[in-house]
């Protein structure tokens, strides 16, 4: 997990990390995800709980809060498993839409 301030300080410092907002095609909310020296961590509250939105809005509002602009939506799709075929939400061509805010 990785608390708000730690993001904060990470762009401040201009350290190289991806932020992806992620979600499932049969859900409303989204959580966010932050890739930093090949590791993944998720947004946390001060509380040690994973953050989770309702709209992509409030993503949006919480992320420029702490100075990100980009980040990357990673949308679970369920019916590739259901079919028999692998996942495709590893695969960063296929599943990352670039998001700007």
């Amino acid at each position: 997990m990785m608390h708000c301030s730690e993001l904060k300080r990470l762009a401040k410092r201009g350290e190289d990390f991806e932020v992806h907002v992620l979600t499932h095609a049969a859900s409303r909310y989204y959580q966010v995800q932050i890739q930093y020296d090949d590791e993944a961590f998720v947004l946390s509250s001060l509380r040690n709980k994973p953050m989770v939105f309702r709209s992509l809005d409030e993503v949006y509002q919480e992320l420029r809060r702490h100075g990100i602009s980009r980040a990357y939506l990673v949308q679970h799709v369920a019916n590739d498993e259901m079919i028999g075929r692998m996942p495709t939400y590893h695969a960063p061509h296929v599943s990352h839409m670039p998001l700007s805010f």
